[in-house]
């Protein structure tokens, strides 16, 4: 089966697509022929080496832990799934292998996919709706009524965090480039600032929850914002610490399949719209990584792996 793989660590020029083999499943395990994979930002940092210490990979390496696709064949001891069933999940990052034609999964890692639901959509759920879901609902707390900063509302995880902050009955506040404003409104935002046009840190003032996606200057600017009690959650910044009765917590997401099968609910229920910016063939996923390192995709960059 062909996969994109690294031997070195690096750029994503360096990734080059390969025929390996795939063994069959183990106990507890699937086989899965790969339809769609999506890129995450985690996926960039492991191909650079930058995740080593908390994601140790061994050498040669299969890019992507998001993917859907279609059950082939079911390990031992396996009866929740069967051949032909329609199937989303998650990789762990120190196994890798959503870019490729096929992986072998363990089948608590997977979800059943919703019968309208396409590959593409799918795929794009796992990493950055959970990362949301986790950001929002876990370390942020969101109660109905509260003010919520949701920095790159019109990207993959901040698309989701402002669908679902809305239908908590939170007020949304999002940031987005003037080019996404209208999106950002679409998906639920009450209010949306254009970062490229004004400061969020001059207008805005007792927010109770910040979502931060971006780290660096709006990180830091972003506790200037928050009420006296209020928190900053980030998915960048690891070393990221309370500023006295402000918290201030790292969002460390684990994949967990109940939470994706409520947010595969959701999409059922008509409560929630994916967007997908671009669709690359497996034979030039490595484009898709360099869209992803350069920045500013609107909504999830997928992986559609050919035949």
């Amino acid at each position: 089966m062909k996969a994109l793989r690294i031997h070195a660590f690096g750029h994503p020029s360096q990734s080059v697509l390969e025929n390996i083999p795939l063994a069959g499943p183990d106990p507890g395990q699937v086989s899965v022929r790969i339809e769609a994979a999506s890129v995450n930002p985690l996926d960039l940092k492991m191909l650079a080496g930058h995740m080593q210490q908390v994601f140790p990979v061994n050498l040669p390496y299969t890019l992507g832990t998001d993917l859907a696709g279609v059950v082939e064949q079911a390990g031992p001891g396996v009866d929740r799934f069967k051949p032909g069933d329609r199937v989303v999940g998650r990789l762990e990052p120190t196994v890798g292998g959503a870019f490729a034609q096929a992986a072998v999964i363990p089948v608590q890692a997977l979800s059943p996919m919703p019968a309208d639901m396409s590959f593409e959509q799918a795929a794009a759920l796992p990493t950055a709706a959970g990362t949301a879901w986790r950001a929002l609902f876990g370390e942020g707390g969101l109660q109905a009524g509260q003010r919520v900063l949701i920095h790159a509302a019109a990207g993959g995880v901040g698309g989701f965090a402002v669908q679902f902050a809305k239908q908590a009955k939170a007020h949304v506040i999002a940031t987005a480039s003037a080019r996404n404003v209208g999106l950002a409104k679409e998906l639920g935002a009450d209010d949306v600032i254009d970062y490229q046009h004004q400061d969020f840190s001059a207008v805005l003032r007792e927010v109770d929850l910040v979502i931060d996606t971006i780290g660096g200057e709006t990180l830091e600017r972003s506790w200037q914002v928050l009420s006296a009690t209020g928190a900053v959650v980030s998915t960048v910044d690891f070393a990221i610490q309370a500023r006295g009765r402000r918290q201030g917590s790292f969002v460390f997401f684990n994949h967990d399949a109940t939470t994706l099968d409520k947010i595969l609910q959701w999409f059922k229920d008509k409560r929630l719209q994916i967007v997908l910016d671009t669709i690359h063939p497996l034979d030039d996923a490595r484009a898709a990584l360099e869209q992803v390192a350069a920045g500013h995709a609107r909504g999830k960059v997928i992986v559609r792996a050919a035949r």
